[in-house]
């Protein structure tokens, strides 16, 4: 997508450096546009875990890289394989709810499998990384164009006038490699011509809309407004919104989704007020060993800090501020499950489905073993 009219993925490696992979520092957005320079596989996971980057696609294919990186300073050991397995799993323990890291870290061990020398095995780790982002962006791409499919027929319907979307934290191009899920289908209608308007849901307590979301709208001349978390059901019943769109960390085989804190509230609402709850994924956010995600997702827990301060600029420069009192407790789970009864359908690379474990399983009969 673009930044000041030019072209960036949201990870790449550095040019004459292919041991630096670069990443876009999303702490710093709205505001700054940093570009963070990550040159060991502790440094990866550390921008997994403190956020640097975020979203299910980007975490994966970092992770990815971290792998690259971890295979280098492996060789400089006396036990590969053993290091190698050290990275992998310290690189899984960094965000226990999104699928898509710890499939992607299985995927690179994988590659490794059957290289007999170290060289081997570090170009392996590259390839298999420089895969996953390839195949992260051609699955965004797919998804826009199925989820085009539904904002063109709503446009057609309303004759003409504008589709108002609802989204819910980021699933965009900064949460993926490029076009991202939830606003690929976006970004494919409004670069049709089809008149679109977006309601972005600030996302508290970290404001992944109004920082992320907004800003990358901006950048492509995508009509939005951002609103405040609760705002949403006022709109619905006011028949403000045409349909919503979000992106998930990890998906059951029954149609279960984990996404940020907040979605399964926007669920409710859509489904009291008949607006079409859609989810975007790659089928690689599925989880296909789980049945029922209130009770398997594990919910990651973060710090109590993130919803007791906020970041803002003030005078040219970007302060955290306290908005609470200071020996007050807080909260802070980061995901919610929405049930697949609340969903209207999933958007896939492979096109749309029904969000319950028969229409899955006739999309995806190769990922469901049993």
């Amino acid at each position: 997508m673009k930044v000041n009219g030019h072209h960036y993925r949201t990870i790449w490696l550095k040019e004459n450096d292919p041991q630096t992979v670069c990443v876009i520092d999303q702490r710093y957005l709205p505001h700054e546009f940093v570009v963070a320079e990550l040159k060991t596989s502790s440094e990866v996971a550390k921008s997994i875990k403190d956020m640097w980057i975020r979203g299910a696609g980007l975490i994966g294919v970092a992770a990815g890289y971290g792998m690259y990186l971890g295979g280098i300073e492996a060789a400089a050991t006396t036990h590969f394989d053993a290091h190698l397995l050290k990275v992998s799993q310290h690189i899984k323990a960094q965000r226990p709810t999104a699928v898509n890291l710890a499939w992607a870290v299985d995927k690179q061990l994988e590659f490794v499998k059957g290289k007999s020398t170290i060289d081997e095995k570090i170009q392996a780790l590259l390839e298999g990384a420089k895969w996953l982002a390839e195949g992260d962006v051609e699955f965004s791409k797919k998804i826009g164009e199925h989820g085009l499919l539904i904002i063109e027929e709503i446009s057609r319907r309303k004759k003409g006038e504008t589709v108002n979307i609802l989204t819910h934290c980021n699933a965009g191009w900064l949460a993926f490699i490029d076009w991202g899920t939830a606003t690929a289908p976006i970004y494919f209608a409004h670069a049709k011509g089809i008149k679109v308007h977006v309601w972005v849901d600030e996302t508290r307590p970290r404001n992944q809309g109004a920082n992320l979301t907004a800003w990358e709208l901006n950048e492509e001349g995508v009509p939005h407004t951002v609103i405040p978390d609760n705002v949403g059901g006022h709109l619905m019943q006011h028949q403000m919104v045409d349909m919503c769109i979000v992106g998930t960390d990890r998906t059951t085989r029954s149609g279960d989704v984990a996404n940020k804190i907040g979605t399964y509230l926007k669920a409710l609402a859509a489904y009291d007020n008949n607006v079409p709850f859609y989810v975007a994924l790659p089928s690689s956010t599925f989880d296909m060993s789980l049945t029922d995600g209130v009770a398997q997702i594990p919910i990651e827990e973060r710090d109590a800090e993130e919803v007791k301060y906020v970041y803002g600029k003030l005078n040219h420069k970007v302060e955290k501020v306290l908005i609470t009192p200071l020996a007050s407790n807080a909260c802070n789970y980061g995901f919610d499950v929405t049930p697949s009864r609340l969903i209207t359908g999933l958007i896939t690379e492979r096109g749309v489905c029904k969000a319950c474990e028969e229409s899955i399983r006739k999309m995806f009969p190769d990922l469901i073993k049993d």
